[in-house]
């Protein structure tokens, strides 16, 4: 999974008003069908209405929210195939980067990931969802950096945005998983195995659809 994605530039409000509903629709704290009220979530957020009105607008271009004349914003369906498509993105791109960064990773390159997934063992061994976060998001930057795909990055990054990664972060057993294929890829791209990059790249982004998905059940999205 990718992490947090962390704009050089500070951002604007409208747009940390729209990464918040992102967030709250891909975790289920926003069902669909559930309408966004422009003065409650402007109060929630302590924000003014007008960065909360451009988040929404930006939502529905996005196909996260629908307009509804005279009652405002809805949000937009959500299935599970939805949730796979996102993640089967996200991975497609990701596994093109890391078999280039495996192509051309040097000692050092191999090190820099090494320690990136030390820093995520210790953060996960003690729960900490902000270092947890921080830690994935500079590996998956550093595997962008090494792969030399710029663009693809950029991709990436926009796909990213629908990944509700504190759910992620606050979950012990998706933090081994993490530190476990994190720690497998590296070795797969010491030893030049192909196949192996792909397998322990891919794994991560199967099991966050299929972990959200099962988060979605619980609460009973689709019930």
């Amino acid at each position: 999974m990718v992490a947090p994605v962390r704009p050089l530039r500070r951002p604007q409000l409208s747009e940390a008003v729209a990464a918040h509903l992102r967030g709250a629709v891909m975790s289920g704290r926003l069902r669909p069908g559930a309408f966004v009220r422009l003065d409650e979530t402007a109060a929630e957020l302590g924000v003014s209405v007008t960065p909360v009105r451009e988040a929404l607008l930006t939502l529905r271009g996005e196909g996260m929210v629908e307009s509804v004349p005279n009652r405002g914003y809805v949000v937009s369906p959500l299935e599970r195939d939805d949730v796979h498509d996102i993640f089967w993105l996200q991975g497609q791109i990701t596994v093109e980067l890391a078999v280039r960064a495996a192509r051309l990773a040097s000692d050092g390159d191999l090190a820099r990931l090494t320690d990136l997934t030390d820093e995520l063992r210790q953060a996960v061994a003690v729960s900490d969802a902000d270092r947890i976060a921080e830690a994935e998001y500079e590996f998956h930057r550093e595997l962008c950096r090494i792969g030399r795909g710029p663009k693809l990055a950029w991709f990436l990054a926009n796909a990213a945005r629908y990944t509700p990664y504190e759910l992620y972060a606050a979950d012990p057993a998706w933090g081994e998983l993490a530190v476990a294929s994190h720690t497998r890829l590296i070795e797969a791209m010491r030893g030049g195995d192909r196949d192996a990059v792909v397998a322990h790249t891919r794994i991560q982004f199967d099991d966050a659809a299929d972990r959200l998905v099962a988060h979605l059940e619980r609460i009973g999205t689709w019930s």
